[in-house]
C-alpha cells in the first residue's frame, strides 16, 4: 500500500500533534513571535485544522497549558472600577480562581515550572501575555516608562502570595478568608500600579 504524504486531514491524533507543535513554538519563540500558519507547518496540518480544533490563537495557547480558565472573561470585572482600588480586586480575584476547581491545575502548572525551564517558559508567557498585558491595557497604564517593572512587581507578588497560601501552605495564612489577604496584599499591589517605584537611572556608560 502506498503511503500517504502531505499534510494530515483531521484525525484522533490531529490533536495532539498540534498541541505538541503550539508547546514548542510557544516555548521557544514566545507568544507573539508564535504564529497559526507556523504552528500549523510544524505539526504538518493546514492552518484551517487549527483554527477547527482550537479557534483562536489565544484559545490555543490555554490549551497548551491545559487550564480551565480564559483570563480574558475574568479580568474586565477586576479592573471595571478603574485604577482606584484595582490592587485589592486583582488580589481578590486570583484568590476565586485558585479556591475554585482551577486551583488544582494552576498549582500543578506551578510545580512543574519550579523544576522544567520549557514549563517554565509557557507560564512566563501565559502570565505577562495573557493576565499582566490585558490588566494593564483595560487600566490605561501602557505608556508608562515603568509598565515592565510595575508588572514584574505585581507579578512577584501575586506569585509569592500563591506559593505560600497554596502550596507551602503557610498558617494563618492558608487558612486565612479571601477578603483579609485582600485587604492586607492588595494595597501593595496597588503601589506598584500606581506609585512612583523611585528606581535610580541606569548608570551612564
Amino acid at each position: 500500500m502506498r503511503r500517504r504524504t502531505g499534510r494530515r486531514s483531521g484525525s484522533p491524533d490531529t490533536r495532539g500533534a498540534i498541541l505538541t507543535a503550539a508547546r514548542t513554538a510557544f516555548a521557544g519563540r514566545g507568544y507573539d513571535r508564535a504564529s497559526i500558519r507556523g504552528i500549523a507547518a510544524e505539526a504538518g496540518v493546514d492552518p484551517a485544522l487549527v483554527h477547527h480544533y482550537f479557534g483562536t490563537k489565544d484559545q490555543l495557547f490555554l490549551a497548551t497549558l491545559d487550564l480551565p480558565i480564559n483570563p480574558a472573561e475574568l479580568i474586565p470585572a477586576a479592573v471595571a472600577g478603574g485604577i482606584d482600588g484595582a490592587g485589592r480586586r486583582l488580589v481578590a480575584l486570583a484568590l476565586s480562581v485558585w479556591d475554585s476547581p482551577a486551583g488544582a491545575a494552576g498549582a500543578a502548572l506551578l510545580r512543574s515550572a519550579m523544576s522544567s525551564e520549557w514549563s517554565a517558559r509557557l507560564l512566563r508567557e501565559f502570565l505577562v501575555t495573557q493576565v499582566l498585558r490585558r490588566v494593564f491595557a483595560q487600566l490605561g497604564i501602557t505608556d508608562d516608562p515603568q509598565s515592565e517593572l510595575r508588572a514584574a512587581l505585581v507579578a512577584s507578588q501575586l506569585a509569592g502570595l500563591v506559593m505560600t497560601r497554596y502550596l507551602l501552605r503557610f498558617e494563618p495564612l492558608a487558612s486565612a478568608d479571601p477578603s483579609v489577604i485582600a485587604a492586607a496584599v492588595g494595597p501593595t499591589i496597588q503601589r506598584y500600579l500606581t506609585d512612583d517605584l523611585d528606581v535610580p537611572a541606569p548608570a551612564a556608560d
